[in-house]
């Protein structure tokens, strides 16, 4: 049995999710899984790079090399924890850390860019590794993103209902698996996820890197006026295929709206409205391009927030909710399980891109290929 190690780090910077999987019977199975640390001093280089500055490309190269270090040592550790050999892993499959990602909003700035140098991680683990995923689908005309829907129709499509997955990491996006194999799965980032959330709580309580159940969100007020204006952005009105990332989405977008207010408004009442934000954009999309679903699942590290989760449930009334823990796979590492998914496609020389989710002319093999 072939074992594989799914490698992700996004937009929330708090550590790289490290999986091991292998897939009887094509179907995935998570033998174990760490969250490997990220250290503040690494936290904050990465945001530096997360826009525009000084002396990029020296940062850069340098903070590629420090990623590709750290990605091999997550992988050690996993394969410390397990007792499992590198010689029995086939392949890793590597996200990368996006610093840029510009899918085609702004005109003439359109390209990707995920650091964590493959190379460096292929000859410290001697693992061939896969990477670089989503620039071959830019090439083609898609987006680059988002790339897990491909493994949610691989694993969670079905003939009896329609389905649609929700996964909410930094950003959120949905994916519309209908019954009738003939007809495209269509997915798309729908707006924010925990990003805003997390910037906004880690900024007023410096101490708290996140907002634990979302306990600080349900304590404040919603501010209607503010959550409507927020809703108008240009990203919510875009029809699909769309992605976003931090460069978007971020405090210097949410301060263009908060500058109107003053001080008026105090922070807990902030957190509840993005919250909020989030709930509604999500759900918003769900029932304008997934109206037929019948079931959500919903994946990604926002589902251990019990107010998001709330407001989310709330306003999907007539849709049974459920999340990837009840059918075997633990919601916080779908992400990296599809990863190593996508290394197994790549290998076997398989399209790992979604034309209907990316806009991408036609399927794609995605990655490229650093031998061990």
């Amino acid at each position: 049995m072939k074992h594989y190690i799914g490698l992700m780090s996004g937009t929330s910077l708090d550590a790289i999710d490290a999986a091991l999987v292998s897939f009887p019977d094509e179907r995935p199975v998570l033998h174990h899984a760490i969250n490997y640390p990220l250290s503040q001093s690494l936290r904050n280089d990465i945001l530096a790079l997360c826009t525009p500055g000084n002396n990029e490309i020296d940062r850069m190269g340098q903070l590629d090399i420090v990623l590709g270090n750290t990605f091999a040592a997550a992988v050690k550790q996993l394969l410390a924890d397990t007792g499992i050999d590198a010689t029995q892993i086939h392949a890793i499959g590597s996200h990368g850390q996006t610093i840029r990602h510009r899918p085609g909003l702004e005109k003439g700035k359109r390209f990707t860019l995920q650091i964590g140098d493959p190379n460096t991680i292929a000859e410290l683990t001697g693992i061939t590794t896969v990477a670089d995923f989503r620039r071959r689908d830019m090439t083609v005309g898609g987006q680059g993103a988002p790339l897990v829907p491909a493994f949610h129709a691989a694993f969670f499509s079905t003939d009896t209902q329609t389905r649609a997955i929700l996964n909410i990491g930094g950003m959120a996006n949905v994916t519309l698996l209908p019954t009738d194999t003939k007809t495209p799965v269509s997915g798309f980032d729908t707006g924010p996820g925990n990003i805003l959330l997390d910037s906004w709580i880690q900024q007023q309580q410096q101490q708290q890197p996140c907002d634990h159940d979302g306990q600080w969100a349900a304590s404040g007020t919603v501010n209607l006026h503010l959550l409507d204006t927020l809703l108008k952005d240009r990203f919510f009105q875009l029809p699909p295929p769309k992605s976003t990332g931090r460069e978007y989405f971020n405090l210097a977008w949410l301060q263009q709206y908060l500058n109107a207010y003053k001080h008026t408004l105090t922070p807990v009442d902030v957190q509840a409205t993005l919250s909020e934000l989030t709930a509604t954009s999500i759900t918003d999309a769900i029932k304008k391009y997934a109206a037929e679903a019948i079931e959500l699942v919903v994946c990604g590290g926002g589902v251990r927030n019990t107010d998001l989760m709330q407001r989310i449930v709330k306003k999907l009334a007539s849709t049974t909710v459920k999340t990837s823990d009840d059918y075997g796979l633990p919601a916080e590492w779908m992400e990296a399980v599809a990863f190593a998914w996508l290394a197994r496609e790549t290998l076997a020389y398989r399209p790992g891109n979604l034309p209907g989710v990316t806009g991408a002319h036609h399927p794609v093999v995605l990655g490229g290929i650093f031998p061990g």
